[in-house]
């Protein structure tokens, strides 16, 4: 894993992926690291600069394109796969930039996207993971959680909006939830954007002397800096009690947004290579098809 002055493995999914069933440290993981996979013949190779980095994710491009295609296709011939990604992370790790400039690539008729914001009346009238449940991605499609489920562990936490045996138990729904995911043809991955404290101060300040990034900006963004300690501890609970095999969670360095753009595009590309999904074959004679046609 990409602790400080620590080479990566064999691919990049190796090389972001958190150890299961392990506490970590997120401090001890550079948010500038560039990390990549270092052995010749690996499935990706971190670029060396922004320049670099910009044209590698353009290049990805027409392959992640392909293969969404025939993830759609297939599941017009009743295969059930589908592909979540959930991004957390500190205000501005980059979860709305992500989306921007990484599902780009994708085309949007695929594409399930859902920001969870704070509970409606009637999401409050059922259990937490009920809103989740119905933003979920249909069989075929690339499903999008800017923010999720993880956020009734980790706000809720921090700020005590639950008594912590209720915290303690929504870990366990939330394994289960994830669990059922995976037992249901639903490729998650869980990315944790990690920024570093003086990087968040930095992109804040930008918001501010920017008027045309007014609105992204909270005074309430100041109160929770003041918090952070409190919540680098949710999340690394949170990615303790909720990591497994089949949901693992692999963590971004955020700080240099081009390669947090790579790095996720590279994610998304190994994975849906990883499903392999197959354009079905036809139902009907193709030289008979043709021949009316001809004769049209």
């Amino acid at each position: 894993m990409h602790k400080k002055n620590e080479a990566g493995p064999a691919n990049l999914r190796d090389a972001l992926r958190l150890p299961v069933g392990e506490r970590i440290t997120l401090s001890s993981y550079d948010a500038r690291a560039t990390p990549g996979a270092g052995p010749a013949g690996a499935t990706a190779s971190a670029p060396a600069d922004k320049s670099a980095g910009l044209a590698a994710t353009a290049a990805l491009a027409p392959r992640l394109a392909e293969l969404q295609e025939r993830l759609y296709a297939a599941s017009t011939a009743g295969d059930p796969r589908r592909l979540l990604l959930v991004l957390q992370g500190m205000d501005t790790s980059g979860k709305g930039g992500t989306v921007k400039h990484v599902i780009r690539h994708f085309n949007p008729a695929g594409c399930r996207i859902q920001a969870f914001k704070a509970p409606t009346p009637e999401e409050r009238a059922h259990p937490f993971l009920w809103r989740v449940a119905r933003a979920l991605p249909r069989p075929g499609e690339i499903g999008i959680f800017d923010r999720s489920h993880y956020e009734d562990v980790l706000v809720a936490r921090v700020r005590g909006l639950a008594p912590p045996p209720e915290i303690d138990d929504r870990y366990a729904d939330i394994a289960g939830f994830e669990k059922s995911l995976a037992d249901n043809h639903v490729t998650v991955v869980k990315v944790f954007l990690h920024i570093s404290y003086e990087e968040q101060r930095a992109r804040l300040l930008a918001r501010l002397d920017n008027p045309a990034k007014h609105w992204k900006f909270s005074a309430g963004d100041i109160e929770d800096r003041a918090l952070w300690p409190a919540y680098q501890e949710a999340y690394e609970v949170a990615i303790e009690r909720c990591a497994t095999d089949r949901t693992p969670w692999f963590l971004v360095p955020a700080d240099r947004k081009w390669y947090r753009n790579w790095a996720i595009s590279t994610l998304l590309l190994e994975h849906l290579e990883a499903l392999d999904p197959r354009y079905p074959k036809g139902d009907f004679d193709v030289a008979e098809c043709r021949r009316r046609l001809l004769e049209s």
